[in-house]
């Protein structure tokens, strides 16, 4: 492939867990701030800990759903977060008053899910599996075939039920700008930790896939 895939390891809950998918060669945290979430963090101070800690090489992004512009801002401010993921029914004009610090998340399902993201601005693009009643973090996979052509034009992100055995497949099939994962990489019942061995070895299968 011409350019490595990032990884971003989403749902990170402490600051343990933080710096060790650091250690572990990770691109990105998410931190996950929408209270629906078995993974939400409802600790302002813990959140601007976690990301103090982080070393600069890596970026932390505030996964939110449907804030006002203030909301936004004012969670920024707290945390010290430095990108919004937008995983709501977000307008577009509030997409594009945060670039290009922020990035819309589609969920997917059909090709008219797809074809939402002609209205959203930026160059990155999140795109996660649909279920009804969900706003992602379901394991569910995405179809790729589904994606693949906004992987062309978009600096595109795919999420959705990947995990250390899967994620070289999807790659290849879609070859986004970068790969998300959060309950592939947690132990079973306990999504608010993350199983750092699992962590390692998706990363490494991603660098694996990268070189391909």
């Amino acid at each position: 492939m011409a350019e490595r895939v990032r990884v971003k390891v989403c749902g990170v809950t402490t600051v343990a867990d933080a710096l060790a998918c650091a250690a572990a060669g990770v691109d990105a945290i998410g931190l996950n701030f929408v209270p629906e979430s078995p993974r939400f963090l409802d600790d302002l101070a813990l959140a601007r800990r976690i990301v103090e800690a982080l070393p600069r090489s890596i970026v932390s992004v505030a996964v939110v759903a449907d804030p006002t512009a203030a909301e936004a801002s004012a969670l920024l401010a707290a945390t010290g977060v430095g990108c919004l993921q937008l995983h709501g029914e977000e307008p577009p004009a509030l997409v594009a008053r945060f670039l290009p610090h922020a990035y819309k998340a589609l969920r997917v399902a059909d090709a008219q899910d797809v074809a939402r993201a002609d209205d959203y601005p930026g160059d990155y693009l999140l795109v996660d599996a649909r279920v009804e009643g969900r706003l992602g973090g379901t394991g569910q996979r995405v179809d790729p075939t589904l994606v693949e052509p906004l992987a062309r034009r978009r600096k595109l992100t795919l999420a959705g039920g990947l995990t250390p055995e899967n994620v070289a497949r999807a790659i290849a099939a879609v070859r986004p700008y970068a790969v998300d994962v959060a309950s592939g990489v947690e132990p079973a019942g306990a999504p608010r930790r993350k199983d750092l061995a699992a962590v390692r070895d998706f990363v490494a299968e991603v660098r694996r896939a990268s070189e391909r």
